[in-house]
C-alpha cells in the first residue's frame, strides 16, 4: 500500500469515531471547563502531547490552563478541573494524580477508552473515545494503526472540537485568539 493510501485509511478510521462520542458528556466537559477557575491536563506519552496542545489552545482563549508536571504549573485547588487523557485509565502516575486532585476538592474528567478503569471510577465526568489501548488488549474498535494511535488522534481532534465549542460559547474567533499567541519568536 502507498503512503497516501495508508493516510486515507487513517482518515477513514477517524471519521468513523465521531458518532461514537457522547455529545452530552462532551457538553458537560465544556461547561465544567468554563465554570472552573483553573484547568489542569495530564496524560502520559503521546496522550500527554495531545493534552499539551489542548492546554495551548485554552491559553489562546484566555483560560487559565496548565500541563501537570511542568515547572510553571500552578497548584490545584478546590473546584479546579483536572482532565486526564488515558486510553487504559490505569497508568499508575495518572491514577495518583487523579487521587490527589480528588483529595484537594478538584473535579476530575477522564478522556478514555475504558470508563470502568481506575481513573474512570475516580472521574466526575467521563468522555469515552473509541480506539484500542497501546497493547490493543482493551477496546472494541479495530484499527490498522499501531498501539494507541487511533485513540491519541481521536483525542487531539476531540480537544480541537472542544475548542471550537468554547469559541462558539464565548463569542471568540481566530483573530481574537491570535492576539494571545506567542510573539517572541
Amino acid at each position: 500500500m502507498e503512503t497516501t493510501q495508508y493516510l486515507a485509511k487513517v482518515v477513514q478510521e477517524l471519521s468513523q469515531t465521531v458518532h461514537l462520542i457522547s455529545d452530552s458528556e462532551a457538553e458537560k466537559l465544556v461547561n465544567q471547563i468554563l465554570e472552573s477557575k483553573k484547568i489542569f491536563v495530564a496524560g502520559a506519552g503521546r496522550s500527554g502531547l495531545m493534552g499539551k496542545s489542548f492546554v495551548m489552545r485554552m491559553m489562546h482563549m484566555g483560560i487559565d490552563a496548565y500541563v501537570v508536571g511542568e515547572t510553571v504549573t500552578a497548584n490545584l485547588e478546590k473546584d479546579d478541573l483536572l482532565i486526564i487523557g488515558s486510553g487504559s485509565g490505569e497508568t499508575k502516575t495518572l491514577v495518583a494524580i487523579a487521587e490527589k486532585a480528588k483529595s484537594l476538592g478538584g473535579t476530575v474528567a477522564a478522556i478514555t477508552i475504558s470508563p470502568e478503569s481506575t481513573i474512570g471510577k475516580l472521574a466526575d465526568i467521563i468522555v469515552t473515545l473509541p480506539g484500542v489501548t497501546k497493547d490493543q488488549s482493551e477496546g472494541d474498535y479495530k484499527t490498522i494503526q499501531p498501539m494507541g494511535s487511533l485513540f491519541e488522534q481521536t483525542m487531539l481532534l476531540f480537544y480541537d472540537a472542544l475548542i471550537l465549542r468554547f469559541m462558539e460559547k464565548k463569542g471568540l474567533d481566530s483573530t481574537k485568539m491570535y492576539g494571545k499567541h506567542a510573539n517572541l519568536e
